[in-house]
């Protein structure tokens, strides 16, 4: 794992720079989870928790979420939504409908998403990061505060990942 946050080749230099933190962060998320069997992955610590594997799916839909927000400058269709949403809000229907799966199917999920992400990112240069936009409440923000706080929601998320898996653990 590398400790330091620089530029990546095929990326401008700070487009590069947040490339490097999003790598690392799922570099930490991934050994946290490596391993882990179904039963571990859908475990529920009570009725209002989300098991490791909806916290992985949610980490997965809100990348998606800002690629469609940052690069698209829209909302979800319908169709995205009606993939999207159950991980994206979590609760009930994801502690019921987001179980049975494997770690290489969540592991698949994060990938194909951050591919995607990777892809995407090389066809900016980092004045787009400083580019603005508006949530519908009239909160402006910019692309490089979406991309923060995707770093940020994985972090926060994988706190939760580790006391859950100490949980399972005992």
């Amino acid at each position: 794992m590398d400790y330091r946050i620089k530029e990546r080749a095929g990326f401008s230099p700070k487009i590069g720079e947040l490339v490097s933190m999003l790598d690392y962060t799922r570099a930490v998320t991934l050994a946290d989870v490596e391993g882990l069997s179904i039963e571990q992955l859908d475990h529920l610590a009570d009725g209002h928790s989300n098991s490791i594997g909806a916290l992985l799916m949610h980490i997965a839909a809100i990348e998606f979420v800002h690629q469609i927000i940052a690069f698209e400058n829209r909302d979800l269709t319908e169709q995205e939504l009606e993939q999207w949403l159950v991980p994206l809000e979590l609760g009930d229907k994801a502690r019921s409908e987001i179980r049975g799966h494997s770690l290489d199917y969540y592991l698949d999920e994060l990938k194909k998403v951050r591919d995607h992400t990777l892809s995407l990112m090389e066809s900016v240069d980092d004045s787009w990061l400083y580019e603005e936009g508006q949530y519908d409440n009239g909160v402006t923000y910019n692309k490089y505060y979406l991309w923060f706080h995707v770093v940020e929601d994985e972090t926060s998320h994988r706190g939760q990942i580790r006391i859950l898996k100490r949980m399972v653990e005992k």
